[in-house]
């Protein structure tokens, strides 16, 4: 009996132990991950003059003066912003659609090449976007493209990450029965589709346009090649020419604040769509 008891204790003493690292490691990287996001906040309210002193964690009273500085200056930050608005969710929701579409497509029919095209999709995801950079200006200048927002939009639509995490989620998920039963019941597979599967994948769909929206709302390279009227240049390129901009018109204090306005839409779609995210994670790398 006294051995048991002292087991028993000891048991419990090392579930607390690894219970107390367990919360300090969260903690440490709970404070790694926002600290970074005080200090935005903190910079965002300090002048350029202030900045260029060094490092301090107290705020100044220079954020409203930085943020009339945007609004006013020569770059139009806001537009830039409307800009990368359209252009993230436009993409973000014709990726995620039309990934799922040939994700079901792979998943539920069979035919021939069905293992060859998987493959090919995956291939895809290898070849960098500068590698093929310089073809996709000669093709969207000779189509009359240039400047606009159809070269980013369009090619977004093919994601083979997202098609592959699509594909991966409905093997977990989507039982081949439900749709064999649904098309017993006489639904058409475009109905099969929209109806029956894409509520069944809402957790991968949610996790899939918080990337899809993070990626091409941060996108600088191909816009930097397409995009040359101010009035259409997206955030990261207006933020980029406020960095670049000579020593008589830089202000660091004003870039900060371009940086804190550019993370705010990223932040409310993620709030919005995070309840989702672990479970779609989970489900979705798990094959069933």
């Amino acid at each position: 009996m006294p051995n048991e008891e002292y087991n028993d204790v000891e048991g419990g003493l090392g579930i607390f132990a690894r219970r107390v690292i367990a919360y300090v490691v969260l903690i440490l990287l709970t404070f790694l991950c926002l600290f970074w996001f005080y200090l935005l906040f903190i910079n965002s309210t300090r002048s350029h003059a202030e900045l260029t002193r060094g490092f301090t964690l107290i705020p100044s009273k220079f954020l409203v003066k930085n943020i009339n500085g945007v609004l006013h200056g020569t770059q139009p930050i806001f537009r830039g912003m409307l800009n990368s608005f359209i252009v993230a969710t436009t993409a973000s929701v014709l990726c995620v659609y039309f990934s799922a579409m040939t994700a079901y497509a792979i998943y539920v029919y069979d035919f021939k090449a069905k293992k060859a095209i998987f493959t090919f999709i995956l291939a895809v995801m290898m070849i960098p976007t500068q590698v093929t950079a310089l073809g996709f200006i000669k093709l969207i200048t000779r189509i009359g493209m240039n400047d606009s927002f159809l070269p980013l939009i369009i090619p977004a639509i093919a994601a083979p990450a997202t098609f592959y995490y699509m594909h991966q989620y409905m093997e977990s998920a989507l039982p081949h029965a439900i749709v064999e039963a649904a098309r017993i019941d006489g639904s058409p597979e475009w109905k099969t589709f929209n109806s029956i599967s894409l509520p069944i994948m809402k957790p991968a769909i949610a996790v899939q346009m918080i990337f899809c929206f993070v990626a091409n709302w941060n996108n600088y390279f191909t816009p930097a090649l397409v995009l040359h009227t101010d009035t259409k240049k997206t955030l990261p390129i207006l933020i980029a020419q406020l960095r670049s901009a000579d020593f008589l018109k830089f202000d660091m204090g004003q870039v900060y604040v371009s940086i804190a306005l550019s993370i705010a839409p990223v932040i409310v779609v993620y709030l919005c769509l995070s309840r989702y995210i672990v479970g779609g994670v989970a489900v979705g790398s798990v094959k069933g």
